[in-house]
Parts: structure tokens; sequence; C-alpha cells
């Protein structure tokens, strides 16, 4: 894989890239966890001000030669606490009650809320309105553009769990309203029994395929959760346990050791090795990523898994895939090691065909899709520390240990093939490129 562009972002801690076509335009909007005990609020060159880490808007349509664009304070507060981390792009005409403007991105604030804002020009972002305040934390939303329906990742003041679902009507993002709301049994004061495992995101299929993907648990004890989209948004609004599991076709309990990131789908999948069996040759499969969160390796291993989801009600683990420790030696070099996320473009260039998944060491590496049975790593990229780098620490006798390393979080797609990751450690963001012929590093690539 190649290296094509970079931006530093301003050295804020990113997580989450999503690529927009807008116009005749390529723009990278980026959410960004909070700032660090060091530099809690980051200098803005263009306004000259210390702002808090929020979101950045990147003009990546020249890959080679980005452009920063702007960049919309968040929330106050350090790393997660902080920052708004999450952004979902919609073209705002294409949404159900079209509004005149090219593009709403709607974001959330890490602790308090959602906020949607439009861009009829990315470099001057205007906030539209506030969609929830009083949530004690936002974070993996998925937002449906054909429908206006966002699943946003939330906890409510008395809810016993950090984060669950509420289910809004975003058609108009200038108007919202609470449309359904899937909550925890028996959430609020006074609840009795185990607390309910943390939802970490929603992926949606929309009213065509009718189902929604969850995954719980992050590093332990995850879920793997199948709903019926239509029974959920339009089922009795209570949150009893008999309502809450209406909706549900089918749950896959993981080993306590691992949880699920992110689930995401990859449906009708053509399997090369079943083509001349009777029955079965293609597959629905679902891609479950955990997620590292202690350095240098104090915690099991967190792996991307595939799951075969063809019978939804008996859905079964075929398969595993990490980065060698021994190849880097990865526990030793500071940071997280394992895996975080994946890409989850559904655009024809990747979909179906190959899965990106980047591990926090040693950055990024994709592999084959299209043998989910037997995945293969084809090639991977491992971008520089900087200047801007922070450090990452672990106690050790009761001092601390510290040392700078990369930490990839997310990586997102476009559908001219490009492929971009962005780092949790304030060095920026970067994107590399595969070509479409299936031979990985033959085009172009980026690096943010």
């Amino acid at each position: 894989m190649k290296l094509v562009g970079t931006s530093d972002l301003q050295a804020r801690s990113a997580y989450q890239p999503t690529i927009h076509h807008q116009g005749d335009r390529w723009i990278a909007y980026i959410g960004h966890h909070g700032g660090t005990d060091d530099i809690p609020a980051p200098v803005n060159p263009m306004t000259e001000r210390a702002e808090p880490n929020g979101t950045s808007i990147v003009d990546v349509t020249d890959p080679a030669k980005p452009k920063y664009l702007a960049h919309i304070p968040g929330q106050e507060g350090k790393y997660e606490g902080g920052g708004a981390q999450m952004v979902r792009v919609c073209d705002g005409k294409g949404l159900p009650k079209a509004i005149p403007m090219p593009s709403t991105c709607c974001a959330p604030s890490a602790a308090r809320g959602m906020k949607s804002g439009m861009s009829p020009q990315p470099e001057k972002p205007v906030l539209v309105s506030r969609i929830a305040g009083g949530l004690k934390d936002t974070h993996k939303n998925w937002w449906e553009c054909d429908t206006g329906i966002a699943f946003l990742v939330s906890g409510a003041p008395d809810w016993r769990t950090r984060r669950m679902t509420q289910v809004y009507d975003l058609s108009d993002s200038r108007q919202s309203k609470e449309d359904s709301r899937l909550r925890s049994p028996r959430p609020g004061a006074g609840s009795t029994g185990a607390v309910p495992t943390d939802l970490h995101g929603p992926i949606s299929t929309g009213p065509d395929g009718n189902r929604v993907y969850f995954g719980y648990g992050t590093n332990k004890g995850g879920f793997i959760q199948i709903v019926d989209r239509e029974k959920l948004l339009k089922g009795p609004a209570e949150p009893t346990a008999e309502n809450l599991r209406l909706p549900e076709v089918s749950r896959l309990a993981m080993s306590a050791l691992n949880g699920a990131h992110t689930t995401f789908p990859m449906l009708k999948m053509p399997i090369a090795e079943f083509a001349k069996d009777k029955d079965g040759k293609s597959r629905d499969i679902m891609m479950v990523v955990d997620e590292a969160i202690l350095n240098e390796c104090a915690e099991p291993r967190q792996m991307v898994w595939f799951a075969d989801v063809t019978i939804e009600n008996r859905p079964m683990m075929i398969s595993s895939y990490t980065v060698p420790e021994a190849s880097g030696n990865f526990c030793q070099r500071g940071g997280r090691f394992g895996s975080h996320s994946s890409n989850e473009s559904m655009a024809p260039v990747f979909y179906r065909r190959w899965r990106l998944s980047p591990s926090s060491m040693p950055a990024f590496a994709p592999w084959i899709s299209a043998t989910p049975y037997h995945p293969v790593e084809v090639g991977y990229f491992i971008p520089s520390i900087t200047k801007a780098t922070d450090r990452r620490c672990v106690t050790v006798d009761g001092k601390e240990r510290c040392k700078v390393a990369i930490q990839t979080n997310n990586v997102e797609t476009d559908e001219r093939g490009y492929v971009y990751i962005v780092d949790r450690a304030n060095t920026g963001p970067a994107h590399s490129g595969a070509d479409r012929s299936g031979a990985c590093g033959r085009r172009a690539a980026v690096r943010v």
C-alpha cells in the first residue's frame, strides 16, 4: 500500500472519518475525541483560538493535497469525556423532507447530546439544531439517509447502563422528534438485577433489508443482536422486558474475553469454495470487530470475527483474524494492540470483496473478505509517528512508563477506492488506497 497524502488535523485525537461526495468535491468529516491533559483545547490556526476538539472538515478531492476547511468546536472535556467523536453525513436534499442545502452533518457531543449542522459550503458549517440534551454519553451512531431515521447511541439520566439506543426521526434535521426508544428493562432508579451490557453501535440495512445489527460489550462479555427494524420502530414503545424482546430476531453471546465494537453485515456474499454446491452458494456474513482498550496487551487479545448469519435464528462464528504480535513485537511498542473497527461503506468498490479493519498497532491491515471462512491478510500500512503523537502510559511497579505509538482508531473508504485511517494519539489521519481489480497497492494510495 502506498501513502498519497496527509493532514495533521490540527493535532487533534481522531475517532471517526466519514467521506462524502458533495457536489463536485469529496469532503472528509472527522469526529474527534476530547483533548489531553497537556493540551485540553488545541489552537485552531484558522481562528487563532483554543477550541475544544469537535469535528474537522477536510477537502480530499485531490487526495495528494488534502485541504483543511474548518473545525467545528465540540464539547469541553478530555479524552472520551469531550469532543464530538462520531459524525454521520447525509445530503439534505436527499432526506425525505428535503432541505434546500447540499449536505447535513449529524454529530454527537460526547456527553450532552446530538447536534445537526448544515454545510451549504463545507468551509462555513452552520448549526441547525440541537437534537437532544441531558444525555450521559453519546457515541457510534447510524443515520439512514433515505428515511432520515437515526439510531443514536446514548445514555439517559435514569438509565443504569452507560449507552443504549434511542431512535429519532431526522428526516428534517431542522425539526427532530423522538420516534422510538430501545431501553434496557426497568432502567430507572430502583431497578434490580444485572446491569445490561453497554451498546457500542448499530448498523441498519434500512426498510428494504429490515434488519438492524447491534454490537454490545466492546472488549468483554459481548453480544451480537439481530433486530427486526419494522418491529423496533412500530412496536410498543413502553420499555418492558417483553416489548424489548419483541423485535429481536436472534442474539449470539460472545466469550467473556471479547466484545463487539462493530457488527458489519455483508449479505448474499458468494462463497467461491461453495460454488458447486447445490445449496448455500452465497451466505449472509457478519464481520464482528472487538475493541482493544488497554495499553501494552493488558487484556485478552481483541480480534476480528466472521459470523455466518444466513440462518438468522442460528448465527454461528466461522473464523477469526488477528495481526500476529511477533511480526512487530507490538505488545512492547506502547499503546493498544488489537482490533478496533471496520470500514462501513457499502460502495461496490470494496463491499463483499475486501474488508478493512484497523489494528491499534500496527495501525492498519486489510484482508480478503471473499473468503470469510479463511480470512487472509493481503497488505498493511503503518503510519509514522510525528512530533504531535501523544504518549501512551502504563503503571509498572508503582511507576508510570510512557511510550509514543501510533493508535489507529477507525477506517473508511470512498467510492474512488481510497482508504482513510485516523489516529487516536493526535498524529492525524492517514489514508491509503487499493485498486478495484483486487490487487492491493496498485492504485495511488493516500495518507491524510
